[in-house]
């Protein structure tokens, strides 16, 4: 077995497995099912009662076990049973098992030997089993009975084949030794699913039984019909002992004696019985469990070893030491105000690739999101123009003035700047709101204590709302020193001078500044939802945008360019999701009204999220692709109003037009790098502060300590969870360790020549003793033990080999031969008393023909 016994590998596993059930589902040790198969009077119900030690069985004549009974052996203090179709109940009387057994089969199977697949599932507790299944399958029979179908046979066979075609299974092969072992279906069958042999162990019962003068000792030896694992002899109680009520460690102890008396089996005696047969298996089990080990150890440690850094702060945990709970409120505000400045500031580690979060949100917002809605406010070139024009005529009132106005300028741009005042306050509500989901997202881990996370957050958000105020009190007043003050001495602003002499004609595009070389502005996957065979379906393709033109390829090798779009007139208006559409939409159009694809008026361009819309949006605006405007006014009047200006005001509105485009260009350029500042120093860098500085105080005036460290019902669940599964890991490593050291495998038997469980015939194995001259026949043999010395009286009718006094039976010519010159006979135990021959039969006797095979 090993340098350990098996009793002590029972509590061993039993320790890894109660282990495994406090680890969960990832870790479990898988012992084999062990199969008992065999047909009908073979013995499998004593074979099994034997690993119970327990007589709980049903017994008959005929095929009894009509249902397969599943049972669990659970190692347990206290020894009961309990079946799965009535768990209330626990049996601790193993006779009102059996009735129950009998009980449930009638109930499916009625009362007349009708069968069934269903199983029946029995659970022993006990203190002398190791944790293991046992199947108890029907008898394999040939010839229905009662109400057992036509097809009985091949009904019973195809159930044991599901239970033992599962590679997890052994099979106890049951064959009775007063049968021709080459017609054992049950061999047979495990041949079937287990060609190899390896899963198969041969069982011989009822040696006892067997014809005087043969025995089966070259079967057992391995000789005759091998097996890869061989065969095991065992001696069951008989059908009298059982109804005697002999105990199963008297019939142990008999069975041990039959082996150490009989001749035939002396020398083996030590590798029969059933205490060997459950050595055998226990080896198999072991073998088994020591091959599992490596990949539960190396399972166990990853998962050792990534609790050890959750665990470390809780080995020392009391939850009521109020020194505990100072220290834990300090450093959790700690970590609180780290995880917010790591997320605003960017850090290297916990790095979140899936989404942006914190920083890069408010930086796309700076200068993406800003920009775009800068350029969307946008004056319209039309209203503009008549705009000036109207002030032009204004200032001049009823004179016809001959020099352009400085106050219509004045004018023109204030109003512009004004603009400015709404997508500025835009700009801090969605700053303000990702800075509220930063501080959600990182007071997540305050989770353990909801009394703390809530108030942290209310704490926060409230000093958050409070900095909006002032926020935005400080962006308008810098819009209004904007308007306190036209600066026309800015270096960058072009003066009369050069706004007169500039082209009139208006440019088309007006790139942003920065922007006037062709250059790639951005690339990315995006789908076209308006073209396919049916102009209602969609396509993805990759884009390239520049400073010029907006292409796109069949992929991101950019080899097979499918269209190249030049960006003039090109304008962008916005797409509703369509209803059952899961993607944003917008879409590129011509202000001319021509086709900007084919036959399409405008392109209907997808992304996955409005986050990229976005993006790409800010990427037009970059190239100079401008969202479209509402037109309140009519367009016709417009143009009417701007078209019949006299030439002299026409060059008035130019230039005006060239000085406001200027002057603007500088206060869109000055907003756009005040702003990000301005929100950083009121906003963010204030909330940080007052998160490293004033937020404990805030919390400790808030409420008590106690009712802030409060820890929540499902966090101790999770911490006792957690502490019983690294002690479980840690037990159960030591177990494997334990077990490792403690037990040895054994090698797999070699490959044997099986050829005869296909042949289907053999040589009668059970004869030994031959002679050249055999008589015509005999009568049948009285059942009695092999001729040798007398044993222990014992009750007539008792069928125990080693308890029966010898009957004589009539000697013939082959019993003198096996008498005399029986090479593998044992000498007698008692030297003084030679061994008794029973006198011949008398001349004239006739003798009864033996069957061919044994009618057992």
């Amino acid at each position: 077995m090993g340098n350990r016994g098996m009793e002590d590998l029972i509590p061993l596993v039993n320790k890894l497995q109660d282990a495994f059930s406090s680890i969960g589902q990832s870790c479990h040790l898988d012992l084999p099912q062990i199969a008992v198969v065999g047909g009908q009077s073979a013995g499998k119900s004593s074979v099994l009662e034997n690993f119970v030690g327990r007589d709980f069985l049903p017994r008959g004549s005929g095929i009894v076990t009509r249902r397969p009974l599943i049972l669990q052996l659970i190692f347990s203090k206290t020894e009961y049973a309990e079946f799965l179709h009535c768990k209330s109940k626990k049996f601790t009387d193993f006779d009102e098992v059996r009735q129950e057994i009998e009980a449930e089969t009638d109930r499916v199977t009625g009362t007349n030997k009708g069968i069934s697949p269903v199983p029946i599932n029995l659970r022993v507790y006990s203190p002398h089993v190791l944790n293991l299944t046992l199947i108890d399958l029907p008898g394999i029979t040939k010839v229905p009975v009662g109400d057992q179908p036509q097809d009985i046979e091949y009904q019973i066979k195809d159930m044991i084949l599901q239970f033992i075609s599962r590679e997890s299974s052994l099979i106890l092969a049951v064959t009775p030794a007063n049968m021709d072992l080459a017609n054992s279906d049950a061999l047979k069958m495990a041949k079937e699913v287990d060609p190899q042999g390896l899963r198969t162990i041969g069982v011989i019962t009822k040696l006892d039984l067997m014809d005087e003068g043969t025995d089966a000792r070259d079967i057992l030896e391995n000789k005759l019909l091998p097996l890869r694992r061989g065969y095991i002899g065992v001696v069951n109680r008989s059908q009298k002992d059982i109804e005697g009520k002999k105990d199963i460690r008297a019939a142990l102890a008999a069975e041990r004696k039959f082996f150490l008396s009989h001749p035939a089996y002396r020398h083996m005696a030590d590798r029969m019985g059933t205490p060997h047969l459950q050595k055998v298996l226990n080896q198999q089990l072991t073998n088994h469990i020591r091959d599992t080990l490596p990949s539960l150890r190396s399972k166990l440690q990853s998962q050792l070893l990534s609790l050890e850094k959750e665990v470390e702060e809780y080995k020392n945990f009391r939850p009521d030491d109020p020194t505990r709970k100072t220290k834990a409120l300090l450093q959790m505000v700690q970590q609180f105000g780290v995880d917010f400045e790591k997320r605003i500031e960017g850090s290297g580690d916990q790095v979140d690739t899936l989404e942006l979060s914190g920083g890069a949100r408010i930086n796309r917002i700076f200068h993406e999101r800003f920009p775009f809605e800068l350029v969307k406010m946008e004056f319209d070139e039309k209203d503009l123009r008549r705009e000036i024009s109207y002030a032009i005529k204004n200032i001049h009132g009823i004179r016809t003035g001959l020099f352009t106005p400085d106050l219509a300028f004045e004018a023109i741009v204030k109003k512009q700047v004004v603009k400015l005042k709404e997508p500025c306050l835009k700009c801090v509500d969605l700053v303000i709101q990702e800075l509220i989901n930063t501080v959600r997202q990182c007071t997540s881990k305050l989770g353990s204590y909801p009394r703390l996370r809530e108030e942290t957050e209310r704490i926060v958000t409230t000093y958050i709302r409070e900095r909006e105020g002032k926020t935005k009190d400080q962006i308008l007043l810098l819009i209004d020193i904007e308007l306190s003050y036209i600066n026309t001495n800015h270096e960058d602003f072009i003066g009369f001078a050069n706004a007169q002499q500039r082209n009139t004609q208006l440019n088309k595009k007006r790139a942003i500044p920065n922007q006037g070389e062709i250059l790639v502005i951005r690339r990315g996957w995006l789908t076209i939802n308006n073209i396919s065979i049916m102009k209602g379906g969609s396509k993805e393709y990759w884009f390239v945008l520049t400073a010029e033109s907006l292409s796109w390829y069949k992929d991101e090798e950019e080899k097979e360019k499918k269209y190249m779009l030049p960006l003039d007139n090109l304008k962008i208006r916005d797409v509703e999701k369509g209803f059952m559409s899961n993607k944003h939409v917008f879409a590129i159009f011509n202000t001319e009204q021509r086709n900007v694809y084919k036959d399409l008026r405008q392109i209907e361009l997808a992304c996955d999220s409005q986050e990229d819309v976005d993006s790409w949006k800010a990427s037009f605006l970059r190239a100079g692709v401008y969202p479209e405007k509402d037109q309140v006014e009519n367009e016709d009047g417009a143009q009417e109003n701007t078209f019949s200006m006299d030439p002299q005001l026409e060059r008035q509105v130019e230039t005006i037009r060239n000085l406001v485009d200027s002057y603007v260009g500088i206060i869109n350029k000055s907003i756009r790098d005040l702003m990000p500042k301005t929100i950083m120093h009121l906003m963010i860098n204030n909330t940080k502060d007052f998160i490293h500085s004033e937020l404990l105080a805030y919390l400790y005036s808030s409420a008590d300590q106690n009712s802030l460290m409060e820890e929540s019902a499902d966090q101790a669940q999770r911490r006792d969870d957690m502490l019983r599964m690294y002690h479980a890991l840690k037990e159960a490593l030591h177990i494997i360790g334990d077990i490792s050291t403690s037990t040895v495998s054994t090698p797999v038997p070699p490959p044997v020549d099986d050829a005869w469980l296909q042949s289907g015939s053999s040589p009668t194995p059970q004869r030994r003793p031959t002679s050249t001259v055999l008589p015509p026949g005999r009568p049948p043999a009285v059942r009695g033990p092999t001729p040798g010395p007398p044993l222990i009286p014992a009750p007539a009718g008792s069928l125990s080999s080693f308890v029966a006094p010898p009957i004589p039976s009539r000697p013939g010519p082959q019993n003198v031969f096996a008498a005399n010159n029986d090479p593998f006979s044992a000498p007698p135990q008692i030297p003084s008393r030679p061994a008794r021959i029973p006198p011949g039969i008398p001349p004239g006797v006739p003798r009864r023909p033996a069957p061919s095979r044994p009618f057992f």
